[in-house]
């Protein structure tokens, strides 16, 4: 499974990371690994929420993040 990971930088200098694929997940941070590292864990998050709840969730193996 491969999630895109979309980053961009807002205009007060702080950075937004996206993954369009998982609605809702998204996170800001101070610098751009910190956004990442941030979306990247709500992303497990969300994923494990899914399992945990019997709702349907694509292949997670190999799991892996891919940068827009």
């Amino acid at each position: 499974m491969f999630l895109t990971l979309e980053v961009d930088r807002e205009a007060d200098g702080r950075f937004i990371a996206e993954v369009p694929d998982l609605p809702g997940v998204l996170a800001y941070g101070v610098t751009e690994q910190e956004a990442v590292a941030r979306a990247q864990a709500l992303a497990l998050r969300v994923l494990a929420d899914r399992l945990e709840n019997g709702e349907p969730v694509p292949s997670l193996l190999p799991l892996d993040f891919r940068a827009a």
